[in-house]
């Protein structure tokens, strides 16, 4: 064992429990732009829920719905509606990483055990995370197929629209709880805590919320934690929770090379973003000093600009991608900053504040 406790590579996917996956890979993939390439369902002898399995750059998504009442996943999307299920780490050493986790404290959500078909044998187990989350170990060391064993090759490419990789994933858990689960990610998988937030950095004249942002040993994977703080009115954490009906994975943040390519690609396919008012670019390059990208561009599209001392990142924002105010996705461009927008937060929550007033929710 290295010095990381629980080395852990990268993320291997993402899983969403969803209400109809046909319908939502359709639209993950005309409206994001990803490609099928797997798929997994009664045609391939799966006969507890049928998967579909999509690929933009190295981001895989795996949007999974149930077959019958029996196997909880029903339960899971009646309380939650869509969302993040698994959040599934790829590691070489499963039952090494897995009774590590468990010794510092993990509770087990799935043993170790092996997945086999012709293409060879994939090793899996999971521990829980906040609320009804889990993360998965998967090694595929042993295994040559296209995705995971029960799953088939079913391709649909789509022109892709410049998403590489998971940039950070957002977990929202409830009032008094952020420290406790940035403990957790510290001490059972060896993260660190990079960043910590407080309501003075991120507030508004009525709401606020609380953030420590977890890393891993080698860097690749971010876990920004999140929790409400005190404030006049209901904060987009509350809103969450509320609808979500308990802590859970908020936004996915993905990364894009070319944000003015990939923001207009997203709105020509009718992705809904939130509002930034015009009055924000007023002062923005007197604020964020000189940039690469067309002011005049970045205006039109929405996109928001911060800098810090190593560089600096544009961000925008989905709405919802479901009918709950729940999940929602951030595509983010770094010029070398490695931070999370700080400077945007004021702009951006008030964007948010905007939208849970005509939902009835502030």
């Amino acid at each position: 064992m290295s010095e990381d406790p629980v080395p852990i590579k990268a993320i291997h996917h993402v899983e969403l429990w969803v209400g109809n996956a046909k319908q939502s890979a359709y639209y993950y993939r005309k409206a994001f732009g990803f490609s099928q390439i797997a798929y997994s369902g009664l045609e391939t002898g799966n006969r507890d829920c049928t998967s579909y399995v999509l690929e933009q750059g190295s981001v895989k998504l795996v949007l999974t719905t149930p077959l019958h009442s029996r196997n909880g996943i029903g339960d899971h999307i009646k309380k939650h509606g869509d969302g993040v299920y698994d959040i599934a780490f790829h590691v070489d050493d499963v039952d090494a990483c897995f009774e590590e986790a468990v010794k510092r404290g993990a509770q087990i959500a799935m043993t170790p055990h092996d997945l086999t078909d012709l293409n060879g044998v994939v090793r899996r187990a999971a521990i829980k995370t906040y609320g009804n989350t889990i993360h998965s170990f998967i090694s595929t060391n042993n295994y040559t197929g296209h995705f995971l064993p029960t799953f088939e090759p079913r391709i649909y490419n789509e022109d892709p629209i410049g998403l590489r990789f998971i940039d950070h994933i957002v977990g929202n858990v409830d009032v008094g709880q952020m420290n406790d689960w940035a403990d957790f990610y510290s001490e059972v998988l060896g993260f660190t805590n990079i960043i910590h937030f407080t309501d003075k950095d991120i507030s508004t004249k009525y709401s606020a919320l609380m953030s420590k942002v977890m890393e891993s040993e080698n860097g690749r994977i971010k876990f920004p934690i999140n929790e409400p703080a005190k404030g006049l009115k209901k904060s987009q954490i509350e809103e969450f929770i509320e609808f979500y009906e308990g802590p859970g994975a908020q936004h996915i943040a993905l990364l894009t090379d070319d944000i003015i390519y990939t923001i207009s690609r997203f709105r020509d396919m009718g992705v809904e973003f939130l509002h930034v008012p015009d009055t924000y670019y007023e002062k923005l390059e007197s604020r964020v000093g000189p940039i690469k990208e067309d002011i005049a561009q970045i205006k039109e599209l929405g996109i928001l600009v911060d800098r810090d001392d190593e560089g600096y990142l544009l961000q925008l924002f989905t709405k919802p991608v479901q009918d709950r105010p729940t999940l929602f996705y951030e595509i983010i461009q770094r010029r070398g900053s490695r931070g999370f927008g700080q400077g945007n937060f004021q702009a951006l929550f008030e964007s948010i504040e905007r939208e849970q007033a005509l939902r009835g929710n502030l």
